[in-house]
């Protein structure tokens, strides 16, 4: 598995974050089956009160991944927190690299009384639902 960056985060990613995310990736890639996972790199809440979710997604499989109507669920401690279909254009995932990246579920995907609490992304896991 390679670790690539899109040209954007490339040029705009704190060191601090990269060497983080290079971290993560080395610890997470050793137990990486031969389909698409994410692993959680750090949530925030937005001035628009919408979830961001920030993931390595790793494509260990055959064959590019894009992001054309893919249903994901953000889940801590297994209770679905949110789900949005997403359509990202821009991210390609070529075979056998992981790649940093942020989905942002709108906030009418939250629960009325959702807050990010200290440790959520320790407990966060991701599924990505065929359509």
């Amino acid at each position: 598995m390679e670790l690539t960056f899109e040209a954007k985060w490339d040029k705009t990613l704190s060191v601090k974050d990269r060497e983080h995310i290079k971290q993560v990736f080395l610890e997470s890639v050793e137990t990486l089956d031969k389909q698409v996972t994410f692993t959680p790199l750090w949530q925030a809440i937005n001035h628009e009160n919408n979830l961001l979710v920030t993931v390595l997604v790793h494509n260990p499989t055959n064959v590019p991944l894009s992001f054309r109507d893919k249903r994901l669920c953000y889940t801590e401690q297994e209770e679905i927190i949110a789900e949005h279909s997403f359509t990202i254009p821009t991210l390609t995932l070529q075979p056998g690299t992981s790649m940093p990246w942020t989905f942002i579920f709108p906030k009418q995907c939250l629960p009325s009384n959702y807050s990010l609490t200290k440790n959520s992304a320790l407990k966060a896991r991701w599924m990505l639902i065929q359509a």
